[in-house]
């Protein structure tokens, strides 16, 4: 099993490592919000809910998984409408993978076809989705045919461009770095 250290934190760098919801859970809250926070709020949510498993999460009380999520340390900035989106996240997972979240990256035939699932979950725009097959390639060793086509400058290897490249604390802060750089840039 490959030990990830995205969100900085033994225990959270755990579940990220050992649950594939947890590892996409994370990748939905990676916005608008510190990527290493987003990376611990399905720790959180394990430690609160008790479960990660997709079609529990899906089946939980609105309310309560939104006061769950809202809890100080909350999950995220926006932990109400986050909520919302992990459970539209978890019901989507149970309803096309029967629950089983891996299946998302383990039965796609090529990496558009990857892209492709991804996109279709709730959250995932084209640029997220990107991110999420450079991690998946880079990491974890998912690699279907054509993968780095379709995670384009993400996959580029020795780059700090997302959180496919978060390896340590070090290229965190590369990674944080390149990312303020840009948003200076686009200001002109």
């Amino acid at each position: 099993m490959v030990s990830l250290h995205i969100a900085q934190d033994e225990a959270a760098d755990r579940v990220l490592s050992e649950d594939p919801f947890a590892l996409l859970s994370g990748m939905l809250l990676d916005q608008q919000f510190p990527m290493e926070r987003a990376f611990e709020g399905p720790a959180k949510i394990l430690e609160r809910l008790g479960t990660l498993d997709p079609a529990e999460v899906a089946a939980a009380d609105p309310e309560q998984f939104a006061a769950l999520c809202s809890t100080p340390p909350a999950v995220h900035r926006f932990p109400g409408s986050m909520a919302a989106r992990i459970q539209a996240l978890a019901a989507h997972i149970v309803a096309e993978y029967d629950g089983s979240t891996e299946r998302l990256w383990e039965e796609a035939e090529s990496g558009a076809d990857l892209l492709k699932r991804l996109q279709a979950l709730p959250g995932f725009g084209k640029q997220k989705a990107q991110i999420f097959v450079a991690l998946l390639g880079k990491q974890l060793g998912v690699r279907p045919a054509s993968w780095a086509d379709v995670a384009g400058d993400y996959a580029e290897q020795g780059s700090f461009r997302s959180v496919a490249d978060v390896v340590d604390r070090t290229s965190l802060e590369r990674v944080r770095a390149f990312k303020k750089e840009k948003k200076a840039a686009a200001r002109g």
